[in-house]
């Protein structure tokens, strides 16, 4: 499971266990406050707030090149743009400050920050036990905008990025220079846009008002690819190693710095040694 569904809304695993853990760590300090009048909300909110500001940092520094182009891009966390290992380091170093001296709530702070952490990491855990073993690349086939049909597989023989969007869909849009910049800065890496459900001249249309010029831009008009590999939602990014096993997969848009960090996990998966038969 990538995603989690309330109505119309769809958010990303990750981001709802990571709601989810804020909100069982308040309910825990609350808790403390209410039937032992000790409250440890405020302290519990600075490390929250420390551990995500110095996540986004850790992350920024390390796609610098791309967020100094951009300044303004920084302030941008919709891309899920955060290195979890140092906010959760940062998080529990400046709980244990703020408790150096305030000894009485050193023990209900651990208790609501534990319980939200041990909630965040067991269904981190059990969502990676669940989600079935690398599939394999569907047998389908799309359509070129010339009208001409082409077995997916056809892309197939070397990494590959397949994006499932739609020219109505906000974060679709949003992304799309992203994705070209990503086209034309790895040409080892295939890219394959697959559109789901829509006209060829509706997205030809879209494409030259928006002056974006991509390669291998084909059309899925019966949405067997969101069918075949249980998409709830776009964008969604496939991404494939050179045998054609899926290695990650992200619901939601994707930022230049985000996706080069999915690439250069799918180069690390690519290296490893092709899986026996």
């Amino acid at each position: 499971m990538d995603a989690v569904r309330l109505g119309p809304l769809i958010f990303p695993i990750q981001v709802a266990l990571v709601v989810a853990s804020i909100v069982l760590a308040n309910a825990v300090a609350a808790w403390f406050r209410r039937y032992r009048g000790i409250d440890p909300g405020p302290l519990l909110w600075k490390m929250v707030l420390a551990g995500f500001v110095v996540a986004r940092l850790v992350f920024v520094w390390r796609h610098h090149a791309i967020y100094f182009s951009d300044p303004l891009s920084i302030l941008d966390v919709r891309d899920g743009g955060f290195h979890a290992l140092a906010g959760f380091i940062t998080a529990f170093i400046v709980g244990a400050e703020l408790t150096r001296r305030a000894v009485p709530l050193r023990r209900p702070l651990i208790a609501a920050a534990s319980a939200g952490f041990l909630l965040f990491a067991g269904g981190t855990v059990l969502n990676t036990a669940l989600t079935p073993a690398a599939a394999p690349l569907p047998t389908i086939d799309v359509r070129q905008r010339d009208g001409t049909s082409v077995p997916l597989r056809h892309f197939a023989g070397r990494p590959l990025v397949i994006n499932l969007w739609a020219t109505w869909c906000p974060p679709c849009r949003r992304e799309m220079p992203a994705m070209m910049a990503a086209q034309q800065a790895h040409p080892d890496i295939t890219f394959v846009f697959v559109n789901q459900g829509e006209s060829g001249a509706d997205i030809e249309r879209y494409l030259a008002e928006h002056g974006l010029r991509m390669q291998n831009v084909v059309i899925d008009p019966a949405k067997q690819l969101s069918a075949r590999t249980g998409t709830s939602g776009y964008p969604t990014t496939l991404l494939y190693d050179a045998a054609g096993f899926l290695q990650q997969r992200h619901i939601g848009e994707l930022s230049r710095a985000t996706l080069e960090e999915k690439i250069s996990g799918l180069r690390t998966a690519d290296a490893k040694p092709a899986r026996a038969d």
